[in-house]
This record gives C-alpha cells, structure tokens and sequence, in this order.
C-alpha cells in the first residue's frame, strides 16, 4: 500500500497552527539579537524611582507648607492636647467601671450566681430539710399541690428581694449620672482652660513680635546712624590725606630734580627708577665702551663657530660616503636572501599543492552540501 496524506481535523490543525505561530514568534525573540532583552526592565524600574521621588518630594512641599502655618501649627496642639485629654478621661472612666465591678457586682452576689456555681453541688441542701421545705418542689415527690404552707412568706421574701434590686438599680443609675456631669464639668473646665491658655500664647506671640519689631528697628537706625558717621569720617580723612599729599610734592625733594635723590641703598650701581632723571656723560662713555667690547666678543665667538661648523661638515662628508658602502652591501645581501628565500617558497608551493590534490582525492571524497548547513538553527528549542 502506498502512503497518502490524511486530512487532519479542524481542532488539531488549529492547534498545530497556533503551535507554529508561537514558534514563529519565539525564534523572532530569541533570534533577533537588537531587539532581545536580557535580564529586568532597565527603563520601567527608573520609571518607577522617578515616580517614587516625584510623589516623595510633593509630600515634602505639603508638608513644608502644613509646616509654616503658626497658626495652623498652635490649633494642631490644642488638638493633640484635647486628644490626650479624653484619652485620659476614658482611660480613669474604664478604670472606675473595672474597680465597681470589682467590689460592687461579685459573681456570688448575682442573683442567677445559683445556676453556674461551680461550688453549687457540693454546697447544695438535701432533698428535703424539713416539711416546709421551699426547695421540694412536684418533681420531688415531696410536697404536692395545695400544701404551700409558706405563700406569705415566699411573698414577703420576693418583695423584698424585688425592692432591694430596685433601689440598687436606682442607686447605680443615680452614681453613673453623678459621674457623668462630674466628667462633663471636668471636660468644661478643661476646655475652657485650653481656650484661654491659647489666647494667652496668642497675647505672648504678639508681643514679642511686636517687641523684636522694635529692636530690629532701632537696630537698623543705630546701623544706619553709624554708617553715616563713618562716610562722614571718611570722606574727611580723604580730604586730609589729599590736602598732606600735595603739601608734600610741593615741599620735597622729587620736583627739585637732585641727583644724589636716585641713589639706592642697595649699591651705588643702583638708582632708584622713579627719581632717576637720566645718565651722565661718563656713564654714557662707559656704556659705549662695553658695548664696542661686547661686540668685538661676539665677533670672535662667530669666527670660532664658523670653524667648528666646517670641521663637522667634513666628517658629515666622510659618515656619508662609509653609509653608502655599508647600504651597498647590504642591498647584495637581501638580494641574496631573497633568491633563497623565492626557491624554498616555491618548493612549499609544490609540496602544498600536491598535499591538496591529495586531500581532494583521497580524503575529502563526501563534502557537505549547503542543504546540510540549513538544517542547523531552524527552531527555538
């Protein structure tokens, strides 16, 4: 039987579709080497930090401006103190409550304390004390209907049990009254209190703003009193100083032109630049002097150099013509060389070539083709 192609069903030809586009997808990913990433999202993490710090440093603002208000800033004590307060009022209420629970409504003091006493068995009376017994009840077979010999009593007993848990419930209601305009009263006084203390720092800010307004003031008109007092001064040092400096260039010594003036200190070959009026005539003669000796050396100095000029030509000249020789020989040299080095080339060339032929022939008899190349890296797994 020959093999044909059976159509395949639509089911498993979507899947095996949606199995080579995802391929598809995987390979552009993996392949593409400019668009592949590595590792995390560099640009959503600094997207992320700059977030952080732009909502960190709105914050900061809000906070700062919350921060300036004084005003803002005195409610918000009150407040907090105002909080504290009734922090404390309802901790010393709880702790009343926990302390008349304690001594005013013990469990044994109950009035169902009979039903969950843990000692009620063991302190229970016996099933009939005596024939007026109230805990006989029909179930025990000990007293029957009509013989409630003890009605009145029961009755009286009742009432009284009954008017007693009244006037507890009365008193109870008129102590936790009390207590609560106590509580009211404290909490009044307290406020009260808070008030006037802020209008009391209020009072005190005002005044010594008002006071530190005063002294900056007078502080500023004493400063600029002083600064007009040391210009004053100043300008009449200036005019002093002006006054001495010219008095002094009339007087002295610099407008009369006295050579001895220009005389250094350091050496009498030294004259002192801003008095000095110029040279005598001996100086000038012994300058001319110098100079024609001075001239007569450099003279010399040429001549000498001209001298030691033509010498190192001449062994120039000499260096030059040995350099040829020795680049002459060399030249023989590398040609030399060179014909050896072509002949022991060409041998390797020969030997080479039949290396190849070899391999071509014997070795190599099965190459890969291209289609066999183009089986490697078609798929992401």
């Amino acid at each position: 039987m020959h093999k044909v192609d059976l159509p395949l069903e639509s089911k498993e030809a979507a899947a095996i579709e949606a199995r080579r586009e995802r391929e598809k997808q995987r390979q552009s990913r993996i392949f593409n080497a400019r668009h592949r990433t590595m590792g995390v999202d560099i640009e959503a993490l600094r997207s992320q930090v700059e977030e952080r710090k732009r909502r960190e440093e709105m914050e900061k603002c809000r906070d700062k401006s919350y921060g300036e208000n004084a005003e803002r800033v005195l409610c918000d004590q009150v407040a907090q103190m105002l909080e504290a307060e009734e922090h404390q009022k309802a901790q010393r209420l709880q702790q009343a409550v926990q302390e008349f629970w304690r001594q005013e409504q013990q469990p044994h003091t109950r009035r169902e304390w009979d039903l969950y006493d843990p000692e009620g068995l063991r302190q229970d009376h016996p099933a009939r004390v005596s024939d007026y017994d109230p805990c006989c009840g029909p179930a025990s077979l000990q007293c029957f209907t009509g013989e409630d010999l003890a009605l009145t009593t029961r009755r009286r007993l009742q009432q009284e049990q009954q008017r007693r848990s009244l006037e507890e419930q009365r008193s109870e209601q008129q102590r936790a009254l009390a207590d609560s305009k106590y509580a009211d009263l404290l909490d009044d006084k307290k406020r009260v209190e808070l008030d006037l203390r802020a209008q009391q720092l209020a009072r005190l800010e005002e005044e010594c703003r008002r006071a530190k307004d005063l002294a900056t003031a007078d502080y500023n008109r004493a400063q600029a009193a002083e600064v007009a007092e040391q210009r004053q001064q100043a300008c009449q040092r200036e005019q002093d100083d002006n006054q001495a400096e010219i008095y002094n260039h009339l007087t002295g010594e610099l407008l009369t032109e006295d050579p001895a003036l220009a005389q250094s200190l350091l050496g009498p070959h030294r004259v002192v630049p801003d008095r000095w009026k110029g040279m005598s005539p001996e100086q000038v003669q012994a300058v001319w002097k110098a100079q024609e000796q001075q001239r007569k050396e450099n003279q010399r100095l040429r001549e000498a150099e001209q001298k030691r000029e033509a010498e190192w030509e001449a062994q120039h000249q000499l260096a030059a013509r040995a350099a040829l020789a020795l680049e002459e020989q060399e030249r023989s040299c590398r040609v030399q060389l060179r014909k050896g080095l072509d002949a022991y080339n060409q041998q390797l060339a020969e030997e080479q070539r039949a290396h190849q032929k070899y391999l071509q022939r014997e070795v190599y008899t099965n190459p890969p083709s291209a289609q066999y190349h183009l089986q490697f890296n078609t798929t992401s797994r």
